[in-house]
């Protein structure tokens, strides 16, 4: 790529919203958004030559951090939405991102930043990326959907408890737990008659360990405020905290 510009560093993706998207009432799936940001990462990593092909060469493969997510309105099964993301800044070794979700009108129904990894297929240490053009990863330092990082969350003291088995369609390609199973883990620890009346509106989630196939995990549930929940989910054997995460409905 000749000239670094914001139009070269920015990508906007279309997608449809299909009725394996979505939920028992037509709306789309808090899981199923994430999905879309993810793709579209992948796909703007990609097209700027540090996608899964262009790092893997150097024996690496990148694994979703931390993520904070807003949507004003649940999209609905036939509606389309655009998602545009770019690379905009490095806070030493996490690789941040932003998102901005439009509807077919064009209106911003939705805003998301993330922290990448880069991790070591074998020792599975944290790297930098060696042999890709920095500006990339700060360019675009003062674009943002969120003016702050993805939220860093902290332990769950007490709560309600649900056991959970990670099967073999929650396993992607890197051989752990995919991230949007964790959403879709703790959106099936509430009642249909609760989703009914509820819809996220802001998710924020933090990976600390990756959760292999068959492995047992505790998913702890808590109350946050009236409208809030905060989840963490601990690994049977061993106390290990997989993950965290912040509900806002």
């Amino acid at each position: 790529m000749s000239e670094l510009t914001e139009i070269n560093l920015t990508l906007k993706s279309d997608y449809k919203v299909t009725s394996a998207d979505t939920d028992m009432f037509a709306r789309l799936r808090p899981g199923a958004a994430v999905n879309f940001l993810i793709q579209s990462a992948i796909d703007s990593a990609d097209k700027l030559g540090f996608g899964y092909g262009g790092i893997r060469n150097q024996n690496l493969y990148w694994v979703l951090s931390r993520i904070t997510f807003e949507l004003y309105r649940p999209l609905k099964w036939y509606e389309n939405v655009q998602v545009e993301t770019w690379p905009k800044n490095v806070e030493r070794i996490l690789y941040l991102r932003d998102y901005l979700l439009r509807d077919s009108d064009e209106k911003i129904i939705g805003k998301a930043t993330s922290g990448w990894l880069a991790i070591d297929l074998k020792t599975k240490q944290l790297k930098k990326i060696d042999g890709v053009n920095a500006d990339f990863f700060v360019h675009l330092k003062d674009k943002h959907a969120f003016t702050e990082p993805p939220q860093k969350l902290f332990p769950v003291s007490d709560g309600e408890s649900f056991e959970i088995r990670s099967g073999y369609f929650d396993i992607d390609l890197n051989g752990h737990v995919t991230t949007t199973r964790y959403v879709d883990w703790m959106m099936e620890t509430f009642s249909v008659d609760f989703h009914r009346d509820n819809y996220p509106a802001k998710i924020s989630l933090n990976m600390m360990k990756e959760i292999m196939p068959g492995e047992n995990i505790r998913l702890t549930r808590c109350r946050n405020g009236d409208s809030g929940y905060l989840f963490e989910g601990a690994k049977l054997d061993n106390g290990v905290i997989a993950f965290r995460a912040a509900v806002d409905f």
